[in-house]
């Protein structure tokens, strides 16, 4: 399945999509949210950003890879090409 990077808000579709396809580590509010460290995410977010947390990780829980994210150790593979792109499965 692919993720339907339409469904994202605007300020993340972007850099989501270069994540998950073209393996490129986007900024540091991104990062902290694939890696699953809410502390920072909630730190490193802007105003918007923060409002769109929830649905952010709605959207990942759905339709991006669940090898790509949701831990420090999946998202740091992820970059390192240690899991398959085509592996598009989801929780």
């Amino acid at each position: 399945m692919n993720p339907n990077y339409q469904l994202l808000p605007e300020e993340v579709r972007n850099p989501l999509e270069l994540y998950i396809e073209s393996r490129i580590r986007p900024g540091h509010f991104l990062s902290a949210v694939l890696a699953n460290d809410l502390t920072q995410a909630v730190a490193k977010a802007d105003p918007i950003n923060l409002l769109q947390l929830p649905a952010l990780v709605k959207w990942l829980y759905r339709e991006a890879p669940s090898n790509c994210w949701g831990s420090r150790d999946r998202f740091e593979a992820w970059l390192r090409g240690e899991e398959s792109s085509a592996a598009l499965s989801r929780k």
